[in-house]
């Protein structure tokens, strides 16, 4: 989330972001996401490295600005499909366990008001 306050993105875009359509399906469950900067187009703002399992779950494991990092490198890809297998076995139990104790962050869906049950996280 440091990379989420330091690209100045609210929980709600960045919801938004990674739950509409995906730059590249990089393999294993991992997606990347372009992000714009706000008044600004996507091409020059900030990337989004997700592990995803449609309609069941994303997660937001690394962030970076263009201006940064071009890209990832083919090592960094590899731990990403790792980690992605780990956050996409997890059962939903298992996931709750692993925010409530504030090892993820929850980000739900915008439009649903706080204590409310939610389908989607990221």
């Amino acid at each position: 989330m440091r990379f989420a306050r330091r690209f100045d993105i609210s929980d709600a875009e960045l919801w938004r972001a990674v739950n509409g359509a995906y730059d590249a399906d990089l393999g294993g469950g991992v997606f990347k996401f372009r992000l714009a900067r706000r008044g600004e187009g996507a091409s020059g703002g900030a990337r989004a490295i997700v592990a995803m399992k449609a309609g069941l779950r994303i997660v937001l494991m690394y962030g970076f600005e263009k201006k940064d990092q071009a890209n990832i490198k083919i090592d960094e890809l590899r731990a990403f499909r790792k980690a992605a297998r780990v956050y996409l076995g997890y059962s939903e139990a298992e996931m709750s366990v692993i925010v409530r104790e504030g090892s993820l962050l929850e980000i739900v869906e915008p439009s649903h008001r706080k204590g409310e049950r939610y389908g989607k996280s990221v």
